[in-house]
């Protein structure tokens, strides 16, 4: 079993910056990727980001140019950096890794971190 604790949401103001941080721990073989989401309720889950351990990203269009999404070499820490951040940001971010082994591929999912945006 792999762990994925997240940590650094928070209250900040329109325009202002966090960083997330996601970290994973347990039975980990080799994280091969790892992504951001975040879920509002009442509306679909939205994947925010994704980086590949070769470091190919990807982005939501609503986050591209804002959100910067990183992961140490071993791929168990990953980040968020969300700049410029809007009220529409609110959300509860939540990380999940894919953890692949001989035995196949296994997505973990952590509880999330709630991100509010407001004056």
């Amino acid at each position: 079993q792999v762990q994925l604790v997240e940590s650094g949401g928070g209250l900040v103001q329109p325009g202002g910056s966090l960083r997330l941080s996601c970290a994973a721990s347990g039975s980990i073989f080799s994280i091969y990727a790892m992504r951001w989401y975040r879920q509002v309720p009442g509306k679909e889950r939205e994947m925010v980001a994704t980086i590949i351990k070769r470091g190919t990203t990807h982005y939501a269009d609503s986050v591209k140019g804002r959100f910067t999404i990183s992961a140490d070499n071993d791929m168990n820490t990953l980040y968020l950096q969300m700049n410029s951040l809007k009220p529409e940001d609110t959300a509860v971010y939540v990380c999940n890794a894919d953890d692949v082994s001989p035995r196949g591929k296994t997505t973990y999912w952590g509880q999330g971190t709630q991100v509010t945006v407001s004056s």
